[in-house]
């Protein structure tokens, strides 16, 4: 739940988000990842932290209402493909929500790690994301890492952020993807109007944040496309949000795909099915594939005899 709270700015010059934390009384810190995160507009457009506010400004900001909830072990079955002293790679199930959340208190991801793993799951991200590195959608099948120690988280992340990482994706679009390999080079910010979802913004917008996703063709049939995609960076929402911006949307993707969505689906046809990075204690490079889960290849089977 959220309440979108307006202010009016009296006195030019002050920042957006000290501002922001002294009328909506939080923290400096909570304020600026409200703006970060989309949710704050100053006279009806988005803006960043720092910006500089003018007397008579208005300033919008939709704040999320505190929920009481707090991550605990649960066990809950969950399919370990590598663990050491330092880190673990699972293969998370579609469905799975990766930690607690407005929504999903418990059930996801995290509460199985605690059980997994006890004590041993890094700290940096709060009692709410511990090991968390990275995260994919609820309803994208795949392979993500977990980090135990915060040695490791660290360097982990900081892998993530300069994109030396290997993320390979498989898909299933709406349409015929004509080239058989391409390149979607295209900014993605908050979108504009619902703020629960991404577009692909122009470079100008101050939130739009580089996006790169390269994609190869393996199968087409009558009305689809089977495509191997690999991230050069990892934007929220990222290959859902540029797919459908060129006029393939994923298949089953209710958020950004056609009305009439593919319920059978249960969600997008996304699999992360191969994920490879340098350990980040040992320095050997890791690479881990998991095969097309069984919602992915009954798709596939239904649309080759479709095809026939």
């Amino acid at each position: 739940m959220s309440t979108v709270k307006t202010y009016i700015c009296e006195e030019a010059g002050q920042r957006l988000d000290v501002f922001l934390a002294e009328v909506g009384e939080m923290t400096r810190s909570a304020a600026q990842k409200m703006i970060d995160a989309g949710l704050v507009q100053v006279n009806g457009k988005t803006a960043s932290k720092n910006t500089k506010l003018k007397a008579g400004d208005t300033v919008c900001a939709e704040i999320q209402e505190a929920v009481p909830y707090e991550a605990v072990a649960q066990d809950i079955p969950i399919k370990v493909v590598y663990e050491d002293e330092h880190l673990l790679v699972v293969n998370k199930p579609k469905g799975m929500v990766v930690h607690p959340a407005a929504g999903n208190p418990d059930g996801t991801l995290v509460n199985a790690l605690m059980h997994h793993c006890g004590d041993s799951l890094s700290g940096i991200n709060g009692v709410l994301r511990p090991g968390i590195v990275h995260r994919i959608d609820k309803d994208t099948s795949g392979l993500l890492v977990v980090a135990k120690t915060n040695e490791a988280h660290l360097a982990l992340a900081e892998a993530v952020k300069v994109h030396n990482f290997t993320r390979i994706y498989e898909t299933v679009v709406y349409g015929n993807v004509k080239e058989d390999s391409g390149t979607i080079n295209l900014p993605i910010a908050r979108h504009p109007v619902d703020r629960k979802k991404m577009a692909v913004a122009a470079p100008t917008v101050k939130s739009a944040r580089n996006a790169v996703t390269h994609y190869e063709v393996k199968a087409r049939y009558n009305g689809f496309t089977w495509l191997r995609v690999r991230l050069e960076t990892g934007r929220t929402h990222q290959i859902r949000v540029h797919m459908s911006y060129k006029g393939h949307p994923v298949a089953g993707d209710p958020v950004y795909g056609p009305k009439k969505v593919i319920t059978s689906l249960n969600g997008q046809c996304l699999h992360a099915g191969t994920l490879g990075f340098v350990h980040p204690i040992t320095g050997e490079y890791l690479e881990f594939c998991e095969p097309l889960p069984e919602y992915f290849t009954s798709f596939i089977k239904t649309l080759e005899k479709k095809s026939e």
